[in-house]
């Protein structure tokens, strides 16, 4: 289908609309991860019924690219990234986002959000249970252990972020911090080079399938890349406390979002 008419099958309301929340989607990754909790629903809401999973996960890991490459070189020009976590992350969540993303086409639409929001709500309630978790700065690992553990992370939360891909920031940055003892505000710099990985590579899968809308992807670009520049700013200036608060507010509201969604696509 040429790229224009995927465009006109949205109304220009419902661009406005995806547009708005790319934005938002843009500010919250930066933040906390977990933008694409707020992306993916509206493509879901937004794009044709008839749209595949892969055309609808494809348009939104460009958008989301887009912002979280933004947002990662705002981060690290502040805070250098640690080799023995950055490498070991990296190429092991390029790995597993390729494989999950050879997988996502076989997944059924209605299966995504109450997939995604089990994710959540494990995450969210995890947090809010341990308060003092992520605040200061305490790496708890070395040496190979650090880097197995680092890999470990890489690949598991990689696959994922090619099947699904919401929350993919948010589940770097807890992992980081539960298992590694990062803070909120270091682990956030990791999560974004790790984001950035997994959204290229699912997308050069996706791509490679022919499932990308590309004009309508690039468009949320714009918006997605105007949100993370400012989110990342705002991160670094109010430090790893204002990153768990934000993390429990965007997890809390976006729960109740899916399980409304998720009992109406059951009732």
């Amino acid at each position: 289908m040429p790229l224009l008419d995927q465009l006109l099958q949205l109304s220009a309301l419902t661009l406005v609309l995806l547009v708005g929340a790319a934005f938002l989607a843009g500010w919250v990754d930066a933040v906390v991860g977990g933008g694409g909790l707020i992306q993916l629903p509206a493509l879901l809401t937004a794009m044709p019924p008839d749209s595949s999973s892969g055309a609808v996960l494809g348009t939104n890991k460009l958008a989301s690219a887009a912002g979280t490459a933004v947002s990662s070189w705002t981060y690290v020009r502040r805070i250098l990234p640690v080799t023995a976590t950055a490498v070991p992350l990296v190429v092991c969540a390029l790995a597993g986002s390729a494989a999950g993303a050879a997988m996502a086409s076989a997944i059924p639409k209605p299966w995504l959000t109450p997939i995604v929001l089990v994710a959540l709500l494990a995450v969210g309630g995890y947090t809010l249970l341990r308060p003092a978790m992520g605040l200061e700065h305490a790496p708890r690992h070395s040496g190979r252990a650090h880097v197995l553990r680092a890999g470990g992370i890489g690949a598991g939360v990689g696959v994922y972020d090619g099947i699904l891909g919401p929350g993919t920031g948010s589940f770097f940055i807890i992992l980081m911090v539960a298992v590694l003892g990062y803070g909120f505000l270091e682990a956030s710099v990791h999560a974004k080079l790790a984001n950035l990985t997994t959204n290229i590579s699912a997308l050069a899968v996706f791509g490679l399938q022919g499932e990308v809308w590309w004009l309508l992807g690039a468009v949320l670009a714009l918006a997605n890349l105007s949100g993370g520049f400012l989110g990342a700013r705002l991160a670094l200036r109010l430090g790893s406390r204002f990153v768990r608060t934000v993390f429990l507010v965007v997890t809390g509201a976006l729960a109740l979002r899916l399980a409304v969604d998720t009992v109406a696509l059951f009732t």
